[in-house]
């Protein structure tokens, strides 16, 4: 339902979560998250730029998530990456061009309370809950 940027952001965030307020070189958080390291620079920019993180050059550098953004819910970060309406929760579970109340498909009724819950969880849920589980 999102974007595979908006789900490597969340993973991210995720990671710095754990870390705390520890700056987390970029090397590492692609190895433990398994992110391509040029592709993350770029998600990292964008968070940076959006106020989720904090980033330091330099000799013992690195990121680390910017305070204010621990309360900040997940729909905020696929907002930054997919736009608005970038969950997609709004198309047809059953694939059709055009469904709705009028029109609806099998799976209509269905869909629109798991959508609703879907974007519930997403305003409701702050950064903070993100924590990963580190690979191994």
């Amino acid at each position: 339902m999102i974007s595979q940027t908006a789900k490597y952001a969340l993973q991210i965030l995720g990671h710095l979560v754990v870390h705390g307020p520890a700056l987390v070189k970029g090397e590492d958080i692609a190895k433990s998250t398994g992110i391509p390291v040029n592709y993350l620079s770029k998600i990292l920019n964008q968070l940076r730029k959006n106020g989720f993180v904090h980033s330091q050059k330099g000799w013992g550098g690195g990121f680390r998530l910017e305070p204010a953004a621990l309360s900040r819910p997940i729909m905020d970060i696929i907002t930054v990456f997919d736009g608005l309406n970038g969950c997609r929760a709004e198309s047809c579970a059953f694939g059709l061009s055009h469904c709705d109340e009028e029109n609806p498909c099998p799976l209509h009724p269905f869909w629109g309370r798991i959508r609703e819950t879907y974007v519930e969880m997403l305003n409701s849920t702050p950064v903070e809950n993100l924590k990963v589980v580190e690979r191994a």
